[in-house]
């Protein structure tokens, strides 16, 4: 188990520095901290708002930057309707507000960077394993990981300025890019690269549907359960 980090129970100020839009329902928010905060790949910040009146509304986001010691992290949040974070965030926030933020958090889904890692990710469940990728490109390591990544649509694609490369498979599941080879439809056992590496561990992360379904998948390519993790995420806002 990673330890914690020394300010994973602190609320601190974090200051938003950039926003870009990832796809008409996402944002990326990079904040700032007064200090450096370092974080592990995997792992969620809690954020928090404060109405007047004192009542307060928190969510958990993950970490989609690769860690460093620098005192900026980005979080990708989809606007969910009726949801009171993420519609705050992407209706109300602007470059230079304040926030409250606590973490990072976790200590299981989290990868450090020095072993062979499958990643599969639905939806908006590739935000905590593009910390994963970023991690192994920015370090040299990208022969140790492989990222499939399973959409509706290529206007769903989270990061898709940047996600391509030899380390990563797209899925669509209802439709597809021009002239994409693979037809759509959903995850399926030839989706997953081939041979696995004996001590692979694999990271889930999406919806429940689509964590029991990939996990499924993975178990069918031979992969033992005690070497898949999974994070599953609900609506919340």
């Amino acid at each position: 188990m990673t330890a914690p980090a020394p300010h994973s129970k602190t609320w601190r100020n974090a200051t938003v520095v950039a926003i870009r839009r990832e796809t008409a329902r996402a944002k990326t928010f990079r904040f700032a901290l007064e200090e450096p905060s370092t974080h592990l790949a995997g792992q969620h910040y809690v954020l928090r708002l404060t109405a007047p009146d004192g009542y307060t509304a928190a969510r958990s986001y993950s970490i989609a930057s690769a860690p460093d010691e620098s005192h900026e992290f980005e979080l990708t949040v989809e606007r969910l309707d009726g949801g009171e974070v993420s519609m705050f965030l992407h209706d109300d926030v602007t470059v230079g507000d304040e926030l409250e933020i606590r973490g990072p958090i976790g200590g299981w889904f989290v990868w450090n960077g020095d072993s062979p890692a499958l990643l599969v990710g639905g939806g908006s469940g590739v935000v905590p394993l593009m910390a994963m990728l970023r991690l192994a490109r920015r370090t040299g390591r990208s022969d140790l990981v492989q990222l499939v990544v399973s959409v509706r649509t290529p206007d769903d694609l989270y990061y898709a300025d940047e996600i391509a490369g030899p380390e990563t498979r797209l899925v669509y599941t209802r439709a597809t890019p021009p002239a994409f080879p693979r037809p759509p439809a959903r995850l399926t056992r030839d989706d997953i690269p081939q041979p696995t590496d004996a001590e692979v561990r694999s990271y889930v992360c999406g919806s429940s549907g689509f964590a029991d379904a990939a996990s499924d998948v993975l178990i069918g390519v031979g992969i033992p359960t005690e070497r898949i993790r999974v994070e599953r995420f609900g609506p919340t806002g």
